[in-house]
C-alpha cells in the first residue's frame, strides 16, 4: 500500500531565498498550512531528528535523511504503520527557481491518508515562494 504525489512551482526567488525557509523550522508554520509547531534537536543537517505538530494537535518524529544546502532535503515522519518521505527539491532556473516537493507514503491505509497529507502541498508551495519572493 503506498500514496505518492509531487507539486511544482516557479519563482523568481533565488534557490537561497527558498532553501533559508526550508532549512529555519521555526518559519514552517508560515508557509505550510498543515504544519502548527516543528522542534528539532540539533542542526539542520543530516540524521537530525524532531518533532512535528500538524494542525489538530497531531505529532509525529521526523528525521532529516537527506540534506544538500541550497538545493533538496528529505524528511522522513512516522506516524504508527505509516511512513511518510518528503522529498523537497530546488533547482536554479534563468528566472529564479523551480520548486518541487514529492511526498511517498507507505503502510496500511495509504491510499486513504495520503489525500490529506498531500492536500495542501499546493497552497504551502505558493505560501512558500510568496514569501521567498519577498525576501529577494
Amino acid at each position: 500500500m503506498s500514496f505518492e504525489f509531487e507539486g511544482t512551482v516557479t519563482t523568481t526567488a533565488s534557490p537561497m531565498d527558498v532553501w533559508h525557509l526550508w532549512s529555519d523550522i521555526g518559519s514552517w508554520h508560515c508557509w505550510d498550512p498543515s504544519v502548527q509547531q516543528v522542534s528539532m534537536e540539533g542542526h539542520f543537517a543530516e540524521g537530525a531528528a524532531g518533532t512535528i505538530t500538524l494542525v489538530g494537535g497531531i505529532e509525529a518524529p521526523f528525521v532529516l535523511d537527506i540534506v544538500e544546502p541550497c538545493s533538496r532535503f528529505v524528511d522522513r515522519l512516522t506516524m504508527g504503520d505509516l511512513h511518510i518521505s518528503i522529498d523537497h527539491e530546488v533547482k536554479a532556473t534563468a528566472d529564479g527557481s523551480e520548486v518541487t516537493v514529492r511526498t511517498t507514503i507507505s503502510g496500511p491505509g495509504a491510499e486513504d491518508v495520503g489525500p490529506m497529507v498531500a492536500g495542501d502541498t499546493p497552497k504551502a508551495l505558493e505560501a512558500l515562494v510568496a514569501l521567498a519572493e519577498k525576501k529577494s
